[in-house]
Parts: C-alpha cells; sequence; structure tokens
C-alpha cells in the first residue's frame, strides 16, 4: 500500500475541478465568509512573542493525567441511545443509535510533520487504534496535523474498511495515504452523505479556520464544521474554528443538537478569530441553540499560550453562572448526555502525590493487551 509523504497529496483532475466550483474557492485558495485569514491581529505580534517566550503560565500538566478504559462500557448497549467518549483533543468516539463515528482521529505521540520535534502529547490515548470497536464512518474536519494524523490515517487504511467524510480537498492526502477512492467523501458546506451502513446523515457545515500542511499549500483545501444525524439524535462538532455569526444559520437550517461538542483550547486574543476558546465556545453554544456541550481540543497537545488547564477551570466558573449543560468527562469514560448533571473537576487532581501515582497505574492498565 503507498504510504506517500507526511504533507499528503495535492488535489488534480476531477477533484480539483469540484474545488473551484466550489463558492469558498478564489483565485486558487479557500476563504472564510468574514474573509478572516490565519495571522496575527495587527499589532499583536511583539507582545505575543514576548508572553510566549517569558510567560508563566503552566502550558503542561505536571503529571500525566488519569484516564480510564472505555473497553468495559463499549460492550454494553447505549441505553439513550446516544453516547460520547473523548479520547484526547478533538478525538471522539461517538455512538449514535447504533453507528459509531470517529472524529479527527489521532493517535501519533506528536502533532507535527517530524517524529523528534513539534507538540507531544501529555497522556496515552486511552485505548490503542486496534482496540476500538468496529467503526461506521471516521470524520476529518481539515488537515492540520492535530486533526489529520499520518501515522492514525496509514493504519486506519490498513486495517480498517470504514469510510471517511471530510472537507473538498483534504481526500487528495488520504488518497496518497493509500484510503481506497470509494471509502472517501468529500464535502462541501450544507452538502450532505448518508453512511451506507444505516440511517445516519453526515452534513459538513461552515466554519472560520484555515489549512495547510507545509510550504505552499495554505489553504488549498477546505476546513469545516459537521453535523452528524440519526432519525432520533443530532450531534454538532466543530472542528476548529472561530466565532462566526454562520452558527446561527446552522442552528436554523440543520439543529437543534442533543451534544454539542465545540474547540475550546489553543486560543489567544491575537488569533482569535480562528480559535474559540471558552467563552466565545459559550457564545457559539448560544446561536447554535444550547444542548449538552462537551468542550474538545484541549487536554493533550501544548498549542498555545494559555495555562494548560486554563480552558477546563474558566468552563467550569463560566458554565455554573450561565447554567450551561456541561459535560467534562474524564478521557476515556464514555458518558451519555441526557445522563449527566454535575461536572467532576477531575484534571485538578494531577496536583497531588496520589493522583499522580494512580494516572501513571491508571495510563499503564489501559494499554495492557486484552
Amino acid at each position: 500500500m503507498p504510504q506517500g509523504s507526511v504533507f499528503g497529496g495535492k488535489a488534480h483532475g476531477l477533484r480539483l475541478e469540484r474545488m473551484r466550483a466550489s463558492p469558498r474557492f478564489l483565485d486558487g485558495f479557500f476563504r472564510n465568509t468574514a474573509g478572516v485569514g490565519p495571522g496575527l491581529k495587527p499589532g499583536t505580534a511583539f507582545s505575543t512573542l514576548g508572553e510566549f517566550f517569558l510567560g508563566g503560565n503552566q502550558r503542561t500538566p505536571p503529571a500525566p493525567l488519569p484516564l480510564e478504559s472505555p473497553l468495559a462500557t463499549w460492550a454494553r448497549p447505549v441505553d439513550t441511545g446516544l453516547r460520547a467518549t473523548w479520547l484526547g483533543h478533538s478525538t471522539v468516539l461517538l455512538e449514535v443509535d447504533g453507528l459509531r463515528v470517529l472524529t479527527d482521529p489521532v493517535w501519533g505521540e506528536r502533532v507535527s510533520p517530524w517524529s523528534f520535534a513539534g507538540p507531544k502529547r501529555f497522556h496515552p490515548v486511552p485505548v490503542s487504534l486496534s482496540q476500538l470497536p468496529p467503526l461506521d464512518a471516521v470524520i476529518v474536519s481539515h488537515d492540520h496535523y492535530d486533526h489529520l494524523d499520518y501515522p492514525t490515517l496509514l493504519e486506519l487504511a490498513r486495517s480498517t474498511d470504514v469510510p471517511f467524510y471530510t472537507s473538498l480537498g483534504v481526500g487528495s492526502h488520504l488518497e496518497a495515504w493509500g484510503v481506497p477512492p470509494e471509502r472517501i467523501t468529500e464535502l462541501d458546506w450544507w452538502e450532505s452523505a448518508t453512511l451506507p451502513r444505516g440511517e445516519l446523515r453526515i452534513t459538513a457545515a461552515p466554519s472560520q479556520h484555515f489549512s495547510g500542511r507545509g510550504l505552499g499549500d495554505r489553504n488549498r483545501t477546505l476546513w469545516s464544521s459537521f453535523v452528524i444525524e440519526s432519525p432520533k439524535h443530532k450531534v454538532f462538532f466543530s472542528g476548529d474554528t472561530g466565532l462566526t455569526p454562520e452558527y446561527g444559520e446552522i442552528r436554523q437550517r440543520l439543529g437543534p443538537f442533543d451534544l454539542v461538542m465545540l474547540e475550546v483550547g489553543a486560543f489567544h486574543p491575537a488569533w482569535g478569530d480562528i480559535h474559540l476558546g471558552p467563552e466565545n465556545a459559550l457564545e457559539a453554544l448560544k446561536l447554535l441553540g444550547g444542548g449538552a456541550f462537551l468542550p474538545v481540543h484541549w487536554g493533550t497537545f501544548n498549542l498555545a499560550i494559555h495555562a494548560w488547564d486554563d480552558p477546563a477551570e474558566t468552563l467550569v466558573r463560566l458554565g455554573q453562572e450561565q447554567r450551561v449543560h456541561l459535560m467534562m468527562p474524564k478521557l476515556g469514560v464514555p458518558v451519555e448526555p441526557s445522563r449527566v448533571e454535575a461536572v467532576d473537576p477531575w484534571w485538578r487532581s494531577v496536583r497531588s502525590g496520589e493522583a499522580v501515582r494512580e494516572a501513571a497505574q491508571g495510563a499503564q492498565r489501559a494499554l495492557e493487551p486484552r
């Protein structure tokens, strides 16, 4: 099977023609609706560099984060029909009325084109790829390294026949890594596809971000949020995004949602238009019409200047004030949204010596063969 380059492939032929036909594609690049770009806001470069090199925030946890194995729970039916297991960063296993969907799977040790450099994960994934139950779909929101992970995709291409649903152009990377074209569905915003194995529809929706894996390919592929819909449940997954009024249109066209998964980490005012952060995530939740809120894109990689647990602490405080149905399960713990009533701030436990030992032991147990 071809493995290609970690940088992926380039679109050509019918794929490129379809990309060029997108309303979001102009002069060879995809664009955000509001014209927002990926760079730092004017006048913020000097202060941001100073904060990066001299800031006193603890950007990595003092010990491995506690995690649990979901295998025993996955073996049991989902009583309510909807269950979610956060496996780290933006990787979530969704169980929706008997079908399983995996979002932005990242099992790699670093989110980088290099195995020896780049942001390294804080904790193991609670299960190995081989321990996952049979999947019905994999969603890849865009082609950044912390969402489209080369070694993970190689393994999924080799060892499974799962179909992939992704944004326009990203399929060029998947094909370069050995995924057969018939297993790839690329969607423009507002386009939908139905899974071949059941009544589950996946729809790409707007987000406000950017793309690229190497020099010269920025914004050559699209970025999207996604809606996963069965006859009984609807789930929203943000991918990466800044706050955009298009979320109101998403609510009108595709809502309401039983579960909303929004990115809350790797934020900073200097690049606040392309990432949400906790405060803007709560605003996005309102635009989407509410629903149980599972924060993602935090607690796994050092991708920002803020403290590693700042998103969680801010959400707990603001969520209580705003009476948000907030779900913040421990890594690897499957949760059914309609049965979650309160948040247990488990991340605080890493500051105690006993929790440090328990975390290390739990991580080791989770990786032992079964």
